[in-house]
């Protein structure tokens, strides 16, 4: 489960690719998903202890595999959008498009937008006036 701090986040972060560029590099391909494996198995690690329970590595390659699929299919989608927007590199935008069909993940991350806008703002303005 991801914490406060988002290390959870940061960590599986090095999983948004460009999943066509990746389709040809297998051992890329190999790390990333060991990158995954591994920290999908920490957290699950940590929840078990937390809740008294067992998780089998069966348990742990199953969800693996889900969260992978779901990774490239995501992947595809963020690729898909900024290349209709005429763009190569995925933007905020794309990511609110992809999280459309949510509205409360779509209100969380638009949520976090703002927040980081707006201190990028604050931070422009603050070096703007120390000049």
């Amino acid at each position: 489960m991801a914490d406060a701090s988002g290390e959870d986040v940061q960590e599986v972060s090095v999983l948004i690719f460009y999943p066509r560029a990746l389709a040809s590099n297998t051992e890329q391909k190999k790390r990333l998903k060991s990158a995954l494996w591994f920290a999908i198995g920490k957290m699950v690690d940590d929840e078990s202890l937390r809740r008294n329970m067992n998780a089998t590595p069966q348990f742990i390659g199953a969800l693996t595999e889900l969260v992978w699929t779901q990774i490239e299919n995501v992947a595809i989608d963020l690729e898909s959008f900024s290349q209709h927007a005429g763009r190569t590199t995925v933007t905020t935008d794309d990511v609110l498009l992809l999280a459309r069909r949510n509205s409360d993940l779509q209100s969380v991350i638009k949520d976090c937008v703002d927040r980081l806008k707006a201190a990028k703002v604050k931070e422009k303005t603050r070096s703007g006036k120390k000049k």
